[in-house]
C-alpha cells in the first residue's frame, strides 16, 4: 500500500492504494541471458515456456531439460536440448502486454527533475484527456488501439497504435523530426503506464503523466524519484494523483486519510 491524494470537487484528499504489480524477470537460457520479460508475477513458469515456445526454441515438454523460477531474484533458468541461435534480434511486441528488452529501465532523476519545475490545473487534465478520446477515432471506429498525446493543456502532438508504447515513440519521433521540445509539457494516454513510458517521459522532459487508468507500482516509484507528477483514472471530473502533488494547482489540500471511493 501507497499513501496517494485522491482529487475530487477541487480537492485533493490522503488515501491508500495498492497498486498492479509489475515483474522484471531475467530469462538464462543455456546458460545466456538472451532477455528480460515484464510480466505480472504469477504463473512466470508457464510464461517463460510459453515464450520459448512461441519463439521456436522448443516444441514439446520434453525440450526442456531445467525449467526454474527464482520470483526472489527475478531470474529464469532454462536448459534445453538444441543450441540457441548465434545472435538473438529482440523484437518488440505491439499489443497490450509489454515486449521484450535487454534492458530495465533505471529509475533516475533525468530532464524532467532538472527543468524548471511547471505547474499544471486540474482543468488542463481534464482539458487534455476530453480531447484525447474526441481524436481517438481508431478506437471507436474498430477497437483494440491505444492512443496518446502530449501538450499543455491543448494537443500539440498525437498518435495511436496497438500497443501504448508505441504510441510515446511514434510521438517522440515526430517531435524530433519537427523539431518540437517537449520539455515541460504532460502527456494523456489511454493505457496502463508502466517503466518503460516513464523512462521514455524522463527522457523527452515530460512533467505530468496522466492515464485513463492505472500505473505499476515501479511506475510509480520511477515517476516519483524522476519528478514526474502521476495521475491515474482520470474521468468524470475526478482522478488519483501518486507524485508529486507540488506540482498541481488546486484550491484545497486535504491531508487526513479518507477511503477511496470507486470510480
Amino acid at each position: 500500500m501507497k499513501s496517494i491524494y485522491h482529487y475530487d470537487k477541487g480537492k485533493l484528499a490522503a488515501t491508500e492504494k495498492e497498486f498492479v504489480g509489475e515483474f522484471p524477470l531475467l530469462l538464462n537460457v543455456n546458460g545466456r541471458e538472451i532477455a528480460t520479460l515484464i510480466a505480472s508475477p504469477h504463473d512466470l513458469r508457464f510464461l517463460v515456456a510459453g515464450f520459448l515456445r512461441l519463439q521456436g526454441f522448443v516444441e514439446k515438454v520434453e525440450d526442456f531439460q531445467l525449467l526454474s523460477v527464482c520470483n526472489d531474484f527475478g531470474i529464469a533458468r532454462v536448459q534445453i536440448k538444441g543450441e540457441l541461435p548465434e545472435k538473438l534480434k529482440p523484437v518488440l511486441t505491439s499489443g497490450c502486454g509489454t515486449g521484450i528488452t535487454f534492458t530495465i529501465p533505471q529509475a533516475t532523476k533525468g530532464r524532467s527533475d532538472s527543468l524548471a519545475a511547471r505547474h499544471f490545473s486540474p482543468a488542463a487534465v481534464f482539458a487534455m484527456m476530453e480531447e484525447l478520446a474526441r481524436k481517438a477515432e481508431g478506437y471507436r471506429s474498430h477497437g483494440g488501439m491505444h492512443s496518446a498525446a502530449v501538450g499543455d493543456g491543448s494537443i500539440v502532438l498525437y498518435a495511436e497504435d496497438l500497443g501504448r508504447h508505441n504510441t510515446l515513440d511514434r510521438i517522440a519521433g515526430e517531435a524530433l523530426l519537427r523539431g518540437i521540445d517537449l520539455a515541460g509539457t504532460m502527456l494523456v494516454t489511454s493505457g496502463r503506464v508502466s517503466t518503460e513510458m516513464v523512462a521514455k517521459c524522463v527522457l523527452l522532459g515530460i512533467q505530468l503523466i496522466a492515464s485513463r487508468t492505472s500505473p505499476t507500482d515501479m511506475a510509480v516509484r520511477m515517476a516519483d524519484e524522476a519528478g514526474i507528477t502521476m495521475i491515474g483514472y482520470v474521468r468524470g471530473g475526478r482522478f488519483e494523483l501518486y507524485t508529486h502533488p507540488e506540482r498541481l494547482r488546486v484550491d484545497s489540500l486535504e491531508e487526513g486519510c479518507a477511503c477511496a471511493t470507486g470510480i
